[in-house]
């Protein structure tokens, strides 16, 4: 991880909170790919589109490790701030996440900030998530065995997804939250101790949340702040995936405490001594290979399949 901190630093690109938003978006699809592992292929991946509550078609993309039918599915939120990603930058980890749990994995585009500020990437997120339900049928999945999950801004949203769901009545086998942002204000020991040097800067933090929240309300919305939700009860199982030098890292604890407070099975688990993003980095950092291994165990014995490889 200090290589890899080193060769970014040698780099010496600029900073992404010193971009506009499409030149950030650029730069961050130009090197999603460089640190991952090899795109691992499979016998279908498929883009389709899935209506917003407003008329808007939404790109995604199914990734499915055979072409049988039934195959129980993820629906996956990229990370990026609610600013920046896409189904591209997380191509090769949806791959990975389809082959390793043996299920579908539908990667959705839902809409960027500040173009489309907050709540339309959570809006965005759970009709996405309700048409899955309804209509996976027709994409060959089994409707009755759905998980939702995303990194970072995407585990946001998977957190809302999660509580969403239970409020409608909708049955999810497993929330996978990985470094998820929970918290309204990022004020906690690990967001100032992590400031700085380690991949996710503070003031890129700020960057990205200026363009997607519009005024102090949007901060106190638990579907910006999860652990602002007044009731986590019966909401989905969790697996909660942390990096130890994250700013994320201390909310993320929070969130995993507050959702076994309230009787939601919980596993967490800390990878030791990398930053934010080490799962899209499995070329070099062998914890994230480790962590692409272990959140297939938990999909695996959540959705009942077996891997594909």
């Amino acid at each position: 991880m200090r290589d890899v901190l080193r060769r970014m630093a040698r780099a010496n690109r600029p900073h992404l909170h010193t971009l506009s938003p499409a030149q950030a978006r650029a730069a961050y699809e130009a090197g999603a790919g460089v640190l991952e592992i090899a795109r691992p292929d499979l016998p279908r991946v498929q883009d389709i589109t899935i209506p917003a509550r407003d008329g808007a078609a939404l790109p995604a993309r199914l990734y499915a490790p055979s072409t049988a039918s039934a195959l129980p599915v993820l629906l996956y939120l990229h990370g990026g701030g609610f600013t920046i990603g896409s189904v591209a930058t997380h191509d090769v980890l949806c791959r990975q996440l389809a082959q390793l749990a043996g299920c579908g994995v539908v990667s959705l585009d839902y809409r960027l900030a500040p173009e489309h500020p907050f709540p339309t990437a959570s809006n965005d997120a759970w009709d996405a998530l309700q048409w899955l339900a309804a209509q996976g049928q027709t994409l060959g999945l089994d409707t009755t065995r759905i998980a939702v999950g995303g990194d970072s801004a995407g585990g946001t949203l998977a957190a809302a997804c999660a509580v969403l769901a239970r409020d409608a009545g909708l049955a999810l086998q497993l929330q996978l939250l990985i470094y998820p942002g929970t918290c309204a204000h990022q004020d906690t020991d690990s967001h100032l101790r992590y400031a700085h040097g380690l991949v996710l800067e503070r003031e890129g933090i700020h960057w990205f949340f200026n363009h997607y929240v519009r005024n102090a309300a949007d901060r106190q919305d638990w579907r910006f702040a999860p652990l602002l939700a007044p009731d986590v009860e019966s909401v989905a199982p969790a697996f909660l995936c942390l990096a130890e030098l994250d700013p994320l890292f201390d909310e993320g604890v929070q969130y995993a405490d507050m959702l076994r407070m309230a009787g939601v099975p919980v596993a967490l688990e800390i990878y030791k001594g990398v930053t934010h993003e080490f799962i899209k980095m499995g070329r070099v950092i062998p914890e994230a290979r480790q962590a692409h291994a272990d959140m297939a165990a938990a999909l695996r014995a959540a959705l009942g399949t077996t891997s594909a490889v």
